[in-house]
């Protein structure tokens, strides 16, 4: 493993920026942050951080190398893309580690080429838990540019920790077994986090329909002799032991039944963020069946329209692993 400290530009401090320069800093990398909301910036100083007050402050106050590393709702990546590679110059790097379209990179890595700056893509799973849990990281760029930010990486990733190795892997733990991956070449990191998503809508929507099951199993409309009252709690706790569809997002599951039984506090309206949609269109192009992952999309679609306990599971998990908040009632989309 690397161990040399690195110095990195943080462009947004939302849910997730904000989290990932203070598990830098835990690792004793020093951070440059910059972020619209001044009051998200004053946080980070207060603990550590290099304030900047602009994405050419931010770019002025790294040393060269620099590498500036976008983390900001999909609606104002391009913008921000554009702003710090004009503040940046020749072998700098521009790492966007939002949740962006693939064939984006493709376009933006290309604009930078002639300026000589390097374009990195990261797809980052990992949610409002990372801070403590790490960041699952799923990287595109050319080889000697992300060999070069392997100690940011390394740091953000959560490590081996306590997962047994899978049977067959022996030797010095690699970069997948600690949490973060090279995928390819520029665009590959966003194609893996784009299909990842996929994967997620569809394990999500598995659970949320068997939870609908359940407990509709005392429905009065069912013969009173075949109604069954069931701890739905017990069952979701119960299925995190030593049961084949153990997860993290059950675990979420769990916690959110627990706190709420009925989850009264969910409408059952389920966004979705774009990833989805990009998985099953690419499923179209590569002529891909994909039965499950646009069943499960297209539920996230009906779900706006009516709201059953499969979608206030849905609708949990995502508060639970990533902090969604659900829009207000009458809101459009």
């Amino acid at each position: 493993m690397t161990t040399k400290n690195s110095q990195l530009g943080m462009i947004g401090l939302g849910r997730m920026g904000a989290n990932m320069v203070r598990r830098l800093m835990r690792a004793g990398h020093t951070c440059v942050v910059y972020d619209v909301n001044p009051a998200a910036v004053a946080a980070l100083e207060a603990e550590g951080a290099i304030a900047a007050t602009s994405l050419a402050d931010l770019a002025a106050k790294l040393t060269p190398p620099r590498a500036a590393w976008v983390m900001v709702p999909l609606q104002f990546t391009e913008s921000t893309i554009t702003g710090i590679g004009d503040a940046l110059s020749k072998g700098d790097c521009v790492i966007d580690g939002g949740n962006s379209f693939y064939k984006d990179d493709l376009r933006r890595a290309a604009a930078l080429v002639p300026r000589g700056i390097d374009y990195v893509d990261v797809g980052t799973s990992g949610g409002v838990w990372g801070l403590e849990r790490g960041y699952c990281l799923m990287v595109g760029g050319a080889p000697a540019v992300v060999s070069r930010l392997l100690p940011i990486f390394e740091s953000l990733a959560p490590g081996i920790g306590e997962i047994p190795r899978t049977p067959g892997r022996t030797g010095a733990p690699s970069q997948p077994e600690q949490g973060y991956l090279h995928c390819g070449s520029v665009g590959s990191g966003h194609f893996v986090k784009m299909v990842h998503n996929g994967i997620e809508y569809g394990l999500m929507q598995a659970y949320a329909e068997g939870f609908d099951i359940m407990r509709h199993a005392a429905d009065d409309s069912l013969p009173v002799e075949q109604r069954l009252t069931l701890d739905l709690p017990g069952v979701a706790e119960v299925w995190r032991r030593g049961s084949v569809v153990s997860s993290w997002l059950l675990d979420l599951t769990a916690q959110a039944l627990v706190e709420d039984p009925n989850l009264s506090s969910y409408s059952g309206f389920v966004q979705d963020s774009g990833e989805g949609r990009w998985t099953i269109n690419a499923a179209i192009e590569e002529a891909v069946p994909v039965d499950v992952l646009a069943a499960a999309l297209f539920a996230r679609f009906r779900s706006r329209q009516e709201h059953t306990f499969a979608e206030k599971i849905l609708s949990a998990m995502r508060h639970k692993f990533g902090g969604h908040t659900e829009p207000p009632k009458g809101a459009k989309t």
